[in-house]
C-alpha cells in the first residue's frame, strides 16, 4: 500500500459498510463528507446488494456492490486472494466500516490496493447521534448532516402505481410503518389500526364539513383562499415488510390498505409521496426522513438522542414502556405536520 494520494487526484473511492438500513441512512452524512472531500471521484458503495442499490444514483454514491461478492470472501480465506486484488486494486481511497477489529482482514484488504485504506468501527462509540459519530471516524471536520435521498421519476411512478391500485389517493394521504427489527421497538399494531381509523374518520369530518360551507357559498369547492380544500392527509396506507405479514389481518379487518412485497426504492417514493409518515425506531422510518417526509417516530427502549431519523421535520415520542404511548397522542401529532404542509 502506498501513502496517501492527493485529494484531487483520487478518482474512485469505496465505502465498504455492513449495516442495515437504518444503519446506513445514519452514515449518509459521512458518505457526503467522502464526496465532498474528493470532488469529482466516483464514490461507490459495498453493502447488503438491496441497499447498495437503494443508495446508488440517488445520493452521492453512484455505483453499489455487494459485500457478499467472492472478492470479500477472498480475505477472509487462505491462498491468493488475485480476484481481491484485481477488485479493490481498482481503488484510490478505501473506507472500511467492517470487520475493523479482525487483523487479518485488515492485512490482506490493504494489501489488495495501492490505495490508502482506512478502518472505522461499524457502530462508532461516545455521546450523540451516531450520524456524529460516523463523521468523527473518517476525521470529518464537516459539520453538515444531510441525509437526503432522491427518488427518481421511476421511483416515484413506482409508488403512485402501487397506491393507486390499493384506490388510495397519492397526493393525499399518510403512510405508517408498524414494524422494525425488533418487536420490543413496535408500537402495537393495534394501536397503528386504531390510528389509521381516528386520522380517516377526522379527514371525513373535515371533508363533510368543507363541502357544506362550500354548497353554502356556491364556492364550486373553493375554500376562503380561493382553493380547493385538502382532505386533511387523512387516509392512511399501511406498508408491511417481509417480516410482518404476522399484522397484516390486523389492518385487514380494520378495513385500512396495505402495501405489501414492496422493493425498497419503492417504499421510498411511497413515503415522498404522503403528507406525512408514522413509524417505530426502524430502518423505514430512517428512510422516510432521508427522502424528506416529515413525520412521528415511536420510541421505547432505544434512545432517539442517539438514533432518531434525521430532519427537521421529524417529532419522536417516546415512553416506556412504548404501548403507554396512546393513540390520540400521535394523531395529534402527525395532524400537526399534515396542517403545517397544507399551508
Amino acid at each position: 500500500m502506498s501513502g496517501e494520494k492527493s485529494a484531487g487526484s483520487i478518482r474512485r473511492v469505496l465505502v465498504i459498510f455492513p449495516g442495515a438500513l437504518g444503519d446506513l441512512m445514519c452514515l449518509m452524512p459521512a458518505l457526503g463528507a467522502i464526496s465532498r472531500r474528493y470532488p469529482g471521484a466516483s464514490v461507490e458503495l459495498m453493502a447488503r446488494l438491496e441497499l447498495a442499490r437503494l443508495v446508488a444514483g440517488r445520493s452521492v454514491v453512484v455505483r453499489g456492490h455487494s459485500i457478499d461478492a467472492r472478492e470479500v470472501s477472498e480475505l477472509f480465506a487462505d491462498g491468493a486472494a488475485g480476484g481481491a486484488r484485481r477488485f479493490f486494486g481498482e481503488f484510490d481511497r478505501v473506507y472500511s466500516f467492517f470487520a475493523s477489529d479482525d487483523l487479518r482482514f485488515r492485512e490482506r484488504l490493504a494489501a489488495a490496493t495501492d490505495g490508502e485504506v482506512s478502518f472505522h468501527p461499524f457502530r462508532p462509540g461516545g455521546e450523540g447521534h451516531v450520524s456524529a459519530g460516523y463523521l468523527k471516524a473518517i476525521g470529518g471536520g464537516d459539520p453538515q448532516m444531510d441525509a437526503r435521498l432522491e427518488p427518481t421519476p421511476d421511483d416515484l411512478a413506482a409508488g403512485a402505481r402501487v397506491l393507486a391500485e390499493s384506490n388510495c389517493d397519492s397526493s393525499d394521504f399518510i403512510v405508517i410503518f408498524p414494524g422494525s427489527g425488533s418487536p420490543g421497538k413496535n408500537w402495537a399494531a393495534e394501536k397503528f389500526a386504531a390510528l389509521a381509523v381516528k386520522l380517516a374518520k377526522r379527514s371525513e369530518i373535515l371533508r363533510c364539513a368543507d363541502s357544506a360551507l362550500n354548497d353554502t357559498r356556491g364556492g364550486a369547492g373553493l375554500n376562503d383562499t380561493g382553493a380547493r380544500p385538502n382532505g386533511g392527509g387523512g387516509r392512511c396506507v399501511i406498508v408491511l415488510g417481509p417480516a410482518e405479514s404476522s399484522m397484516e389481518p390486523v389492518f385487514r379487518e380494520a378495513g385500512v390498505p396495505v402495501l405489501k412485497d414492496l422493493d425498497l426504492p419503492t417504499v421510498a417514493a411511497v413515503a415522498r409521496l404522503a403528507s406525512a409518515f408514522v413509524g417505530n425506531d426502524s430502518g423505514v422510518s430512517h428512510l422516510a426522513a432521508a427522502v424528506g417526509a416529515p413525520g412521528v417516530v415511536i420510541f421505547g427502549p432505544t434512545d432517539p438522542v442517539r438514533w432518531r431519523p434525521r430532519g427537521s421535520q421529524i417529532c419522536v415520542l417516546r415512553r416506556e414502556p412504548i404501548d403507554s404511548i396512546e393513540v390520540g397522542e400521535v394523531a395529534s401529532a402527525i395532524s400537526k405536520f399534515v396542517a403545517q404542509r397544507q399551508r
